[in-house]
């Protein structure tokens, strides 16, 4: 095979089944926040994944924010990020055939499509299809010391 390519291992869907299915390591959080920080170039601590390329970090005056990989800081964890980034709004035929093959994509007078991006790195962090002038969607504001303390057995000091 060239060099460059990629192989992936297909397993038969018994196995993944299995694996879905079976008992999971119990430390298996701190072993995915271990694996996590060790990515990152930065040295705050990721108290919690937040979405795909976003986690929530502990700042060392005890602040919690939402960041990204490449270590830009969007806002405080009970803020909205999304309202910290660049959108890009998909609101017209045009805009939507950039990406869909024309007839497959949405309706821009039903429906726009937003695009979330870093301004730190450019990276595509979320999309969402609303009706256009809906609110930009808050998806979840966690109780990251619930989470620790009666989750984790493990309370933040």
């Amino acid at each position: 095979m060239p060099t460059g390519y990629v192989t992936y291992l297909e397993l038969p869907f018994q196995k993944v089944h299995e694996m879905q299915s079976s008992h999971k390591d119990p430390d298996r959080f701190w072993k995915m926040l271990q694996i996590a920080q060790e990515s990152v170039p930065w040295d705050d601590k990721i108290l919690l994944p937040y979405a795909e390329h976003l986690y929530v970090v502990e700042k060392p005056d005890k602040s919690r924010v939402v960041k990204c990989n490449c270590g830009h800081e969007f806002c405080d964890v009970k803020q909205n990020w999304k309202l910290k980034v660049v959108i890009y709004v998909r609101d017209s035929k045009e805009k939507i055939n950039e990406i869909y093959p024309d007839m497959l994509g949405c309706d821009p007078d039903w429906m726009e499509l937003r695009e979330y991006i870093c301004p730190g790195c450019a990276t595509l962090l979320e999309v969402e299809a609303v009706p256009p002038g809906y609110p930009v969607v808050f998806d979840f504001q966690p109780d990251i010391d619930t989470f620790y303390e009666k989750w984790l057995n493990h309370p933040l000091k």
